[in-house]
């Protein structure tokens, strides 16, 4: 039995990978259980780690620190690349005040963090360890480790402590976010009852009868001129029969058009065109192959490679075959299929038309699924590249004596976010399959969170069961509750932001998925999660960035 006992205590790469490997199965395995209809998830894998360590599981600090750094590296460059194409856009309308007030919640977090540490007497990594696992994100930890360490290079006794902080002050931080929920439902929730009217960007379709005598006799055209918002008719009742526009298409008096636009520019529309009417178009089961017999509608996919960046106007497909594009699926969202959005692998066009045109346009889009299974590695890699030798560019900052670098956490998400925003316009092809891209974050995490937790696991029981480890705890529901809390208050009173909105808002500052789904359970409509995803790229680069800011200036 000795080699059983050989190869979990003597450090040699197997070793190493047989350890990792059990911490993360383990936590896994454990973060399926729910406790209050609550689950850790992967995050268990972190206090796996520490439990390992505590019982005394080491291996070769080297690959430790190779592994550790690898895997934030993966998950942090994968993560980069899948918000990337929402992150401009998350600025525009009404995005860019659902993201002033997530920076203020930032602020107010990290002002109160070095203020904690200040007044306290703990050290600044330490307070930042207890700051990042009260607001739930272990990328951030990550930043500040390395920041930590570019200051400080033998400072590996700190950054365990680091790690151990936000051990203790994570589970405060999904409490404290969940309360906070609670609290703001007491305080705002009873306007929550128009949460599943309110506006969206997203492609929203109406029935209207054309009742304006001001647009009577003219053009698609010269209508879109004239208009202070965008929009797609998708189909026009002319004579009885059901016909696809172009551009010079004349609009009728008492003509029904078919229009697809943002669902708050409906009543705008709704004056522009006259009457609309009431039936529901954005029903899941309709059946649009139904309205004409000579029309169908179908979804061709984006899988020739030249198309990758293309305006969809350049192609002239309207034009060419007498279709009419309604919409374009990205990632889950419908946007609007104006001529100058930009193609992306994987995109899926609604189109309705005749059977040969749409087959015709189906043979030069590609509509191959089989071409999209393998993930394009090398531009993987690439991108790692690209983003280790900028993070790895000393910044020169006047007052300041030590450079800032980016480091390995800041590097490859800015470079992830690049890629994934403007990668296609400049015909780079970084598609992978939203399962491959998932698949590669939670490898990259689980095992960062592994080597995260094993190597702050000797000593952290001794550490927490103590007045200390109790003043942690009070500071960690501190950092959790106040900025969030007072976010909460002035985004409603100043911002006028809704409840819904709110707290999704307010789920997304903390990355914090947990309280989201407690938050989506207090209403009946998907606004938080929407309010989440417009908020979370821009908070986890920013979070990233203001963890090694923190850690050089106040340091």
């Amino acid at each position: 039995m000795h080699w059983f006992i050989d190869i979990f205590t003597q450090q040699t790469f197997t070793q190493a990978v047989l350890i990792l490997s059990l911490i993360c199965a383990c936590g896994l395995a454990m973060g399926r259980i729910k406790i209050f209809g609550v689950s850790l998830g992967v995050t268990f894998v972190f206090f796996a780690g520490i439990i390992a360590g505590h019982f005394g599981l080491a291996m070769d600090p080297q690959m430790l620190a190779f592994a550790q750094n690898f895997g934030l590296i993966l998950y942090i460059y994968a993560l980069g690349v899948q918000v990337g194409p929402g992150f401009f856009a998350s600025f525009k309308k009404g995005g860019l005040k659902l993201n002033l007030a997530s920076l203020l919640l930032i602020v107010t977090g990290s002002l109160l963090a070095v203020g904690t540490h200040w007044a306290s007497g703990i050290t600044l990594s330490d307070t930042m360890g207890l700051f990042a696992g009260a607001v739930t994100n272990t990328p951030m930890l990550g930043a500040a480790q390395q920041a930590l360490l570019q200051v400080n290079p033998d400072g590996m006794d700190q950054a365990n402590s680091m790690a151990m902080a936000c051990a203790v002050g994570y589970p405060c931080g999904l409490i404290g976010a969940i309360l906070c929920v609670v609290i703001l439902k007491a305080m705002y929730g009873k306007s929550t009852a128009k949460s599943k009217d309110e506006s969206t960007d997203n492609a929203f379709v109406t029935e209207y009868q054309v009742s304006n005598p001001a647009i009577f006799g003219k053009s698609i055209k010269e209508i879109r001129q004239n208009s202070q918002c965008q929009f797609v008719i998708s189909r026009i009742w002319k004579d009885g029969k059901v016909i696809i526009p172009n551009s010079d298409t004349i609009i009728e008096e008492n003509e029904h058009i078919l229009l697809i636009s943002a669902k708050k520019d409906t009543e705008y529309i709704r004056t522009l065109f006259g009457h609309k009417e009431n039936i529901d178009w954005n029903k899941k089961d309709i059946d649009w192959n139904a309205i004409d017999s000579q029309l169908i509608s179908s979804r061709i996919l984006i899988t020739k490679p030249e198309l990758n960046g293309v305006k969809l106007g350049s192609l002239r497909l309207r034009n060419s075959y007498g279709i009419n594009i309604t919409r374009v699926n990205r990632a889950g969202i419908d946007l609007f299929a104006s001529p100058s959005l930009h193609l992306q692998l994987g995109d899926k066009l609604t189109v309705v038309g005749e059977r040969r045109a749409i087959d015709n346009v189906s043979a030069i889009l590609g509509n191959e699924a089989k071409r999209l299974s393998t993930p394009n590695l090398f531009a993987i890699f690439v991108g790692i590249v690209l983003g280790l030798v900028l993070g790895s560019i000393p910044i020169a900052i006047p007052g300041m004596s030590v450079p800032v670098k980016l480091g390995i956490a800041g590097g490859p998400i800015i470079v992830g976010l690049l890629m994934g925003a403007f990668g296609p316009r400049l015909h780079l092809s970084i598609y992978t399959t939203r399962s491959a891209n998932l698949m590669l974050q939670q490898l990259g995490l689980t095992i960062y969170l592994a080597g995260l937790g094993l190597s702050a696991g000797s000593g952290f029981f001794e550490t927490v069961f103590t007045s200390e480890g109790l003043k942690w705890v009070a500071i960690s529901l501190m950092l959790a509750i106040v900025p969030m809390l007072l976010t909460g208050i002035l985004s409603s009173r100043i911002f006028k932001i809704g409840y819904a909105s709110n707290v999704g808002m307010l789920c997304g500052g903390m990355a914090n998925p947990i309280a989201l789904n407690y938050a989506n359970s207090t209403v009946e409509s998907d606004e938080p999660s929407v309010a989440y995803a417009t908020v979370y790229p821009a908070c986890i680069f920013l979070r990233v960035f203001s963890a090694q800011i923190i850690m050089l200036v106040a340091g």
